[in-house]
């Protein structure tokens, strides 16, 4: 190690920092407002070292993490994410009474660590242990501070599909490590590329890692656990689960496939194809279905990370372009539309407002929520001007480059359909207010000021980034590309 490697890792160790912290902050005195402020200013703070840590980069830290644009970058999309989702949570959980709520904000911070360092892992080590500190952090977030018993069910449910993901993962590496000797993805790539492309080992243990992904990710035939998740899991843990944990597994594997030489396995590309154009209509086609707002969001993320693939497939400088802007895209808007269901949730009544009667004649109770949610659900089904229209252009543009025909296909099929059930949502808003005889809504508390606040940065972020996404993409260039 030396101080250039200090220097580059220290956003990752100052937020191992504040996790410690916090936790001796619990054991002092319980407060949940005290909790919930020094979880957000120590992410704040790990956000302001992210650009400190850039100058050094890239550097070597071990033979386990790399840190260089791409890991600045992702570790950053991870890293304001969890700051929303801290501040989304403090509002939530401010309005029950039920329960502990401290150590939520440890559990949060332990997911974020996990998350965080997996965007810089370069080896399988270090791949593994970050995906399990943030699977199993996920496990108590799923299940905490509800009185639901459906959160137990669901928290379960993930404890034991997340076992069986992470034991493919792991038969999948050691079959790799057998054939090879090495667990670095580097090694890896140039070993495979001189070796035997048929060797048994090898293929079964890229299929298992591909298993155990596209449990991670939820991609299509993979994808059963995540609406009951999504559902059952309190509002700003959906967000997380929707956003931060999908952003890192799918930065590590970008990485790993790059260094891997993965786009050389043409195996493995159709594989990635099939499930990408599966995914893409399977999604869509059950959020139709769908009259749970969360649920459908569920099969909406299916969609999106569907089309993710597609950039992901393409590969190059574009491709990865393509799908660093997406994500970033993919980010706001969804932690955009779960905050505004946890801003108008009363966690108390049982259950989040959820249901799509529960959103009838918003339009006219709370005009900015309605409208925030409006152009978020727009954004997700690509129409202009926001983020999503761009994102899904960058797609196209990159499948169409490199041939991805079919997958580009149903990427434009897909979004069609996804129009239908993201406009069933507005029509709902715009419908009059429902006499309270007939609604079954929990009568919402009021918003709090920095919740609104939050939504309010999140929709200028998904406008102005949308209509000029210039400096993003700069950005993007500057660190990913």
């Amino acid at each position: 190690m030396t101080a250039a490697s200090f220097a580059a890792f220290a956003p990752f160790t100052l937020l191992g920092t504040v996790t410690i912290i916090v936790m001796l902050l619990i054991a002092i005195r319980r407060s949940h407002k005290l909790a919930a402020f020094s979880t957000i200013i120590g992410l704040v703070l790990c956000c302001i070292a992210l650009p400190f840590a850039a100058p050094t980069s890239p550097v070597q830290v071990t033979p386990l993490f790399v840190i260089d644009g791409t890991a600045l970058f992702y570790a950053g999309l991870v890293l304001g994410s969890a700051l929303v989702v801290a501040i989304l949570s403090y509002a939530y959980l401010d309005s029950t009474a039920h329960g502990p709520r401290e150590e939520y904000y440890l559990l949060l911070l332990t997911a974020t660590l996990g998350a965080a360092v997996l965007p810089a892992s370069v080896h399988f080590a270090s791949f593994f242990l970050g995906l399990e500190t943030l699977s199993i952090s996920l496990l108590g977030l799923i299940a905490y501070a509800s009185p639901r018993a459906t959160a137990a069910e669901a928290g379960i449910k993930y404890l034991i599909l997340g076992g069986a993901s992470s034991a493919f993962l792991l038969f999948g590496m050691a079959l790799i490590y057998a054939d090879l000797g090495t667990m670095s993805f580097a090694r890896i790539g140039a070993l495979a590329q001189a070796g035997d492309p048929h060797n048994l080992y090898r293929l079964a243990g890229v299929a298992m890692i591909l298993i155990g992904v596209a449990f991670k990710l939820s991609l299509v035939p993979f994808h059963m656990w995540t609406p009951d998740i999504y559902e059952a899991a309190p509002a700003p843990v959906t967000a997380f689960v929707a956003v931060v944990s999908k952003i890192a597994v799918f930065a590590v594997i970008l990485r790993y496939f790059i260094l891997a030489e993965g786009q050389a396995d043409a195996s493995l590309r159709m594989g990635l194809a099939i499930i990408a154009i599966l995914s893409m209509l399977g999604g869509n086609l059950l959020a139709l279905l769908q009259n749970n707002v969360k649920r459908m969001l569920a099969y909406s993320s299916i969609a999106h990370l569907g089309y993710l693939l597609v950039a992901f497939l393409a590969a190059g400088t574009l491709g990865i372009e393509a799908a660093a802007y997406y994500l970033a895209a993919y980010a706001v808007t969804s932690l955009g539309a779960f905050g505004i269901v946890g801003l108008l949730s009363t966690p108390a009544s049982g259950r989040d407002a959820d249901q799509l009667d529960d959103y009838r004649g918003l339009f006219r109770t709370r005009p900015f929520l309605a409208a925030s949610l409006a152009l978020m659900l727009l954004s997700l089904a690509g129409i202009p001007p926001t983020m999503g229209f761009i994102g899904k252009f960058y797609l196209i543009v990159a499948g169409v480059g490199t041939g991805l025909f079919w997958p580009v296909a149903a990427l434009v099929l897909g979004s069609v359909i996804g129009l239908y059930y993201y406009l069933r949502v507005l029509v709902a808003m715009a419908m009059p207010v429902p006499v309270p005889a007939e609604s079954t809504a929990p009568v919402p508390v009021s918003v709090p000021l920095f919740g609104t606040a939050v939504i309010a940065a999140l929709l200028v972020l998904l406008v102005a980034l949308g209509t000029y996404p210039a400096p993003a993409i700069a950005l993007i260039r500057m660190t990913v590309g």
